[in-house]
């Protein structure tokens, strides 16, 4: 894992976050003061008295720059909003024009371009001259509207605006903000949020390493204020349980140790027991000192780790199979999928060695396969024996429970094989577990992550 050297703490995540957000109101309100003052106003469309009054008349004039006039009779009186001052204008000059009662005119949803506005003005004024050729006049109204007239039979001539597709022009420039806001600040957030983000990877790949390998060296990285107390915090916990397992380690090595003085004696003292009893003592003697060997190896492996690299986990357990069918055991290697992991590669071969003698002396067969799942190595040992009853599948594991209660090693040992193949297994992040196999049979299975 890419580590960083220990510095003094950066801005704590608060800080950062509060510096972030900041930015990002600085920018978008810059970009809006930019396009405020450089883009022109935008310019709706307008539409002349005369045109309106021509489209009321039923035939509606042709329009090129702007939207055209939709003309349409309807039976009943258009509703009309409350009736401002634009309302009141527009239709006392439209009825003047038309020659028609002023209640025959209704003017609804509209305005009239704010004559402050000087520079829209002038741009509508231009616009209008470019359409009308000759002078034009000031009477205008801007989308949208709709204005109503009575016909003579009753009924309503009816005259707005067509429906616009898309977007109007506010909407665009709107739609321009945004974009250029994100454009802006895109980079800016992709570089804060991998800053942010990355202390907490780091964290998360040596809590995942620490899983791997207890003695791994200390984390270092170089974060927020908060990241660095969680670093302390996780340091100072992995010390913790570094020295806690080595002083178990050590005690039951000192344990075993010292059981040797007093079972050394006991041989001696038996020289003068009856006949009759001396084989038993001796015997018993003897089991007791190859459980104290046993232990006294097991901890001499824990406390001493070999070094860690990358090797081929098939081609460890192929060499391992090879190894023990030239001594005639009826071992073979089904499948052996290539898969590369990271461990100790001594360990590695006891764990497959124990595992595949167990089969052996318990199934009279094995037969050895590798493969990756769900992203872990796989190694998994067969055996056609009897199996082992649900209930005691998990005590195998346990140091020095045997099924056969003796403990010859003709018969199988002092029960630590497994304890340690369990133990090397959950030593490099993995575990091993057993399982009956449908028709007769045992499969131990070993998950080694990736």
């Amino acid at each position: 894992m890419r580590r960083r050297g220990h510095g003094r703490p950066t801005a704590s995540l608060f800080v950062q976050v509060l510096l972030l957000v900041g930015l990002s109101l600085i920018i978008a309100q810059a970009i809006s003061v930019f396009l405020l003052f450089n883009l022109p106003p935008p310019v709706p469309d307008f539409y002349r008295f005369s045109e309106i009054e021509q489209a009321l008349e039923g035939s509606p004039p042709e329009l090129i720059d702007r939207r055209p006039l939709q003309h349409r009779i309807v039976d009943s009186r258009p509703s009309d909003d409350s009736p401002g001052e634009t309302m009141i204008w527009a239709r006392d000059e439209l009825a003047d024009d038309l020659g028609v009662p002023h209640e025959d005119i209704v003017v609804a949803k509209t305005y009239r371009l704010p004559i402050s506005d000087r520079r829209v003005f002038r741009i509508v004024r231009d616009r209008m001259e470019r359409a009308g050729g000759e002078g034009a006049e000031d009477r205008f109204l801007v989308a949208p509207f709709e204005i109503a007239m009575k016909r003579p039979d009753g009924r309503w001539s009816v005259v707005r605006p067509e429906p616009g597709f898309g977007l109007n022009v506010w909407q665009q420039r709107v739609l321009l903000w945004f974009l250029l806001s994100s454009l802006v600040m895109a980079p800016i957030a992709y570089l804060f949020a991998k800053r942010l983000s990355q202390p907490f990877r780091l964290f998360a790949e040596a809590a995942e390493r620490l899983g791997r390998d207890p003695d791994a060296p200390p984390l270092a990285i170089r974060g927020s204020a908060e990241i660095s107390v969680a670093v302390k915090a996780f340091n100072g916990m992995q010390e913790r349980l570094r020295r806690y397992v080595q002083d178990r380690t050590a005690m039951v090595g000192a344990i075993a140790h010292d059981l040797r003085t007093p079972l050394t004696r006991l041989r001696f003292r038996i020289e003068s027991a009856p006949e009759d009893q001396r084989a038993k003592m001796a015997a018993d003697i003897d089991q007791m000192e190859a459980m104290v060997a046993a232990t006294l190896g097991f901890v001499r492996d824990a406390t001493r780790p070999g070094k860690r690299t990358r090797l081929e986990l098939a081609s460890l357990v192929e060499s391992v199979c090879d190894e023990m069918a030239e001594t005639g055991a009826a071992i073979e290697v089904e499948d052996a999928q290539k898969v590369v992991v990271f461990g100790d590669p001594v360990a590695l071969r006891r764990l497959v060695t124990n595992l595949a003698e167990n089969a052996i002396k318990f199934g009279g067969s094995a037969r050895a396969r590798v493969f990756t799942e769900d992203r872990s190595a796989i190694v998994e040992i067969a055996d056609e024996g009897p199996g082992i009853p649900e209930a005691e599948i998990e005590r195998v594991f346990e140091p020095f429970y045997r099924r056969e209660p003796s403990r010859s090693r003709e018969t199988g040992g002092i029960g630590l094989g497994l304890a340690v193949v369990r133990s090397i297994a959950r030593a490099h992040g993995g575990d091993v577990v057993m399982a009956n196999r449908l028709g007769g049979g045992l499969t131990a299975r070993v998950i080694l992550p990736i």
